[in-house]
Order: C-alpha cells, then sequence, then structure tokens
C-alpha cells in the first residue's frame, strides 16, 4: 500500500475511535447501567440510528458479496435483497417499532416472554446467538479477512485477527452508544467511498453508455424463474419472511431502534436507513460489473471484484480512505453483532435463566466478558469460509439463517395476528421453524426448489400449528404488554410522507431496470 493511503488509513481510525470514546463518555461521578451499555441510554436522534444501521448492515458481506454475487451472474437482482428492505423497514417503522418501543423491551426474546412464555424468550435467544456467533460472525471477519488480503497481501487469519480485535475494543468499551458515533463516521465515509468507486469505474470504462451496452443482460431486476440463484419467485415467495425479520426482529438491526430518544426519532432513523439504502446498487453492485468488465480476467474469484477495482483505479490517499471505510464497516458490523449477542446472551440467558438478581454491575461486566469469548470462537470458524463447498460469503449467509427465519417471523406476526394464540404455539413456532427449513434442506437433491421456496413452506407449516392450537386451546383473553407511558403510538404525517417517498423510489428504481 502507498504510503500516503497507509497514513490516511490510520488518521481515518484516530478520527473514528477517538470520536466513538468521547461521545460515549460518562458524566463525572455517574455509574454505567445496563441500558447504558446496551441501549446506549435510550437517547439515539434519528440520524445516527439511520446511518448506524446502514453501516452495520452494510459491510464486506454486501461489498465482497454482493459485488462478487453481481459479478458472478447474478447482475443488478442481487440489488434486491437491499432494495426490497427499503421498503419493508418502513412497513415495520410504522407497525412493529411502536409496539416494541412502547413495551420497553431490550431484545427481541424477551416480548416473546411478555407474549408467550418463559421458554419461548430462552429458545430464541439460544437460537439467535447461535446464528450469531457461528454464522454471522465468522462470515464478517472471513469477508473482512479477504478483503485485506487482497488489498495488503496479509494472511486470511491474520485479517481475521486484527478486525476482530479492533471490533471487540470499542464494542467492549463503549458498548451501544460507542459504536452508534463511530458508525456516523463510518457509514458516510463507506457510502462515499462506494459511490466514489462507482465513479471512477465508468470513467474507466467510458462512460454510462459504454457500461450499459456491455452489461446489458446484466442490469435487470428480475431473472427467470429458473434462475438457480435468485429467481423472480423467490422475490415473491419467501423474500418478505427474510424482510420482516432481518428490518423488525433481528437484533443487532432492531437494537438501534430500541436506543431510540423518541418514537419518531426511532421511525425516522429507520426510514433514513432505508432511503440510504437506495445507494446500495450504484455503490457496490454495479462496481462489481464494472470489475469483472474491467478485470474479468485478473480475478481469481468474483469475490475479489470490488477490492480490485479499488486497487487498480483508486489514487493514492483517497484509496487509503476507502480502505479504511471498509475496514470501518466490518468491524461496525462486527462490533454490532457482538453487542446484539452479548445483549441477548446476558439479559435473555444469564439475568433470565442462571441468575435474576444479577447486579447492573455484574450484567456490564458479563457482557464484556461474553464479547471476547464470542470473537475467540468466529475466529477460530472463520477461515473455514474459504473451503469451496461454502459456494461463497453471500450465499453462506442467506442459506443458514434459513433455519431461523420461518420459526422466528411466524411467531412475532402470531403475537400480533393471534391475540389468544397460547404459550405453546409460541414454543413450537421457535422449535419447528429450523426442524421444518432443516428437513427441506436435507432433501434438496429431491425437490431443488430454492432456498426462499423453502423458507415459506416451513414459515406455512409453522403458521398452521399455531393457527390449530390458537383453534383448539385458545388463551381465555389476549396477554398485555408492558407499557412505557411515555412512548406515543401516534406515527406523526412527516413519518408517513418520507416512508411513501423511500417505497417510491424503490417502485421506480424496479420499474426502470425491470
Amino acid at each position: 500500500m502507498h504510503t500516503l493511503s497507509i497514513v490516511s488509513f490510520i488518521l481515518f481510525f484516530v478520527v473514528v475511535i477517538g470520536l466513538s470514546v468521547y461521545k460515549s463518555r460518562r458524566a463525572k461521578g455517574a455509574s454505567e447501567d445496563s441500558s447504558d451499555f446496551f441501549l446506549g441510554g435510550r437517547s439515539l436522534t434519528w440520524p445516527l440510528i439511520g446511518i448506524s444501521i446502514v453501516a452495520a448492515n452494510i459491510s464486506t458481506e454486501q461489498m465482497v458479496g454482493m459485488a462478487g454475487s453481481a459479478a458472478g451472474g447474478v447482475g443488478l437482482a442481487v440489488s434486491s435483497w437491499q432494495l426490497l428492505g427499503s421498503v419493508f423497514i418502513v412497513i415495520v417503522s410504522m407497525t412493529l417499532l411502536p409496539r416494541f418501543l412502547r413495551a420497553g423491551i431490550y431484545t427481541m426474546p424477551e416480548f416473546l416472554e411478555y407474549r408467550y412464555n418463559a421458554t419461548a424468550r430462552s429458545i430464541m435467544a439460544i437460537l439467535t446467538v447461535i446464528i450469531y456467533a457461528v454464522v454471522m460472525l465468522p462470515a464478517v471477519l472471513y469477508s473482512g479477512g479477504v478483503t485485506l488480503e487482497a488489498i495488503v497481501g496479509i494472511e486470511l487469519w491474520q485479517g481475521v485477527i486484527l478486525i476482530g480485535l479492533v471490533g471487540m475494543i470499542y464494542s467492549t468499551f463503549g458498548g451501544l452508544k460507542a459504536i452508534a458515533w463511530a458508525d456516523l463516521v463510518q457509514g458516510l465515509a463507506l457510502i462515499a467511498g462506494g459511490l466514489l468507486v462507482f465513479f471512477f469505474g465508468l470513467k474507466a470504462i467510458g462512460g454510462w453508455g459504454a457500461f450499459s451496452k456491455e452489461n446489458a443482460d446484466q442490469l435487470h431486476m428480475f431473472l427467470p424463474a429458473d434462475n438457480k440463484d435468485l429467481p423472480w419467485t423467490g422475490l415473491l415467495s419467501g423474500m418478505w419472511i427474510v424482510m420482516i425479520y432481518y428490518c423488525g426482529l433481528n437484533q443487532f438491526i432492531v437494537q438501534r431502534n430500541l436506543a431510540a430518544k423518541t418514537l419518531k426519532d426511532g421511525q425516522l432513523g429507520m426510514i433514513f436507513a432505508g432511503a440510504l439504502w437506495l445507494l446500495v446498487p450504484f455503490a457496490i453492485v454495479m462496481p462489481g460489473l464494472m470489475a469483472n468488465q474491467l478485470y474479468g480476467d485478473d480475478l481469481a474469484n468474483t469475490d475479489a471484484a470490488f477490492p480490485t477495482l479499488i486497487k487498480k483505479l483508486i489514487p493514492p490517499g483517497i484509496s487509503g480512505l476507502i480502505y479504511a471505510a471498509i475496514a470501518g464497516a466490518v468491524t461496525s458490523t462486527l462490533a454490532s453483532l457482538l453487542n446484539s449477542s452479548s445483549t441477548i446472551a446476558t439479559m435473555d440467558i444469564y439475568r433470565n435463566m442462571i441468575n435474576r438478581q444479577a447486579s447492573e454491575k455484574q450484567l456490564v461486566a458479563l457482557g464484556r466478558i461474553f464479547t471476547v469469548v464470542v470473537v475467540a470462537i468466529a475466529s477460530v470458524i472463520a477461515p473455514q469460509l474459504a473451503r469451496p463447498e461454502f459456494n461463497g460469503v453471500f450465499a453462506f449467509i442467506q442459506q443458514f439463517q434459513g433455519y431461523i427465519w420461518p420459526g422466528v417471523v411466524a411467531a412475532f406476526l402470531g403475537a400480533f395476528l393471534l391475540p389468544k394464540a397460547p404459550p405453546l404455539a409460541g414454543v413450537l413456532a421457535l422449535v419447528l421453524g429450523p426442524l421444518f427449513y432443516g428437513l427441506l434442506q436435507l432433501t434438496q437433491k429431491q425437490h431443488e426448489l430454492f432456498f426462499l421456496h423453502q423458507v415459506l413452506i416451513a414459515f406455512v407449516g409453522v403458521s398452521l400449528v399455531m393457527l390449530v392450537l390458537t383453534i383448539v386451546s385458545p388463551l381465555p383473553e389476549a396477554r398485555r404488554l408492558p407499557v412505557r407511558e411515555e412512548v406515543a403510538l401516534k406515527t406523526e404525517p412527516v413519518v408517513k410522507i418520507a416512508g411513501g417517498l423511500v417505497i417510491c423510489a424503490v417502485a421506480l428504481f424496479f420499474w426502470i431496470f425491470r
């Protein structure tokens, strides 16, 4: 790496870490409680929430995975994952978020205890921690390591350890508020860096005309029904289930919204994130196509598309900032996952199942210890994802999360749509979801169904079980949830207008690139 790039890289991180530590400091003499550490004292405003969601969401599994998928043949259609997320995050902000904020919960499993029972809470907590520890965290560490390997030339395992240490440090010592302030800088830098790569790529190719002509077959949002990577039927079958989980029930995204200062801040923060996601096709996906067009013969594999474009096109100094933004995105997502998994492990597993009398000081200390342990486990698993049977990091993440999507979404939707559903319905939803999806995965060679179709089938099966149980053994009356009186349920007009504009923008993009 050029000396100027190294200097800009280091300066970027000095600013980020310094800002996050300064902004997350407590007043002199004040003690840190679990609300401060896990939910930033419920004081986050909407710009901070929106950018923090984007920085946590867009990491190297997108930059390596989505750009790699685009270069590998899926093309612009891979943007559907992010653009449909823009639609559903708006919907969730006006439906689920007000109820969660008013209940004053720390975690999503906690809600299930209020609605069903402690068993449901414990099952979801354990499932979530497992998915984070053995799927999400290793994937983030691996994709970050691959990026550093391509850019800097260090060994994969060295990159994994470096990223793990940085993410662990500011997650462990700052909590959610430190993460959110670091995200503010890294999120803006990441978006700006991605757009710079897009414009440098266009310039190298000869403009939009030359790019769109060469990639005409790749610039479509809808792929044939028999496409093995992302058929259009998958967008209609199981994609909506994924989006409800990811935008509304996924702890490491929702945790920022639970930390909102007001309902309006939480809602506008989510909508702001959805608006920023509209830039992903330009900042990440199209650069993948450009890398394939310019340097296709030089790519060892398609996952190297985005870092290769930076390495070959971006001048020194600027490239250092972009490298830092990418590294920052990795550590940001990592820190968010660590903070969320430690929150669930501490609040839902330790305090709820082991020690109900734990003090605030004990909870914070345990959260930090858990963070260190999980990084160690994920760092051991991460290098194994280089093995070809995993079929790329993006496919690995999506396919293995299918074990949690159907049951969790059914349990939460059932909580609202079936108000008299008995506790057993919620428990069985969480148990049967992974079993139904696992059975479909095991018989993949026989039915050859796309995995999103399998998610829908598992969801329908679980929902039918819940419906039958509700008909046969309904609760005498609907469960009452806790209420934070200071949180209003009414959605203000500005929120509805902003959300409508985001949804219209997504529809327009799909129409233009249909």
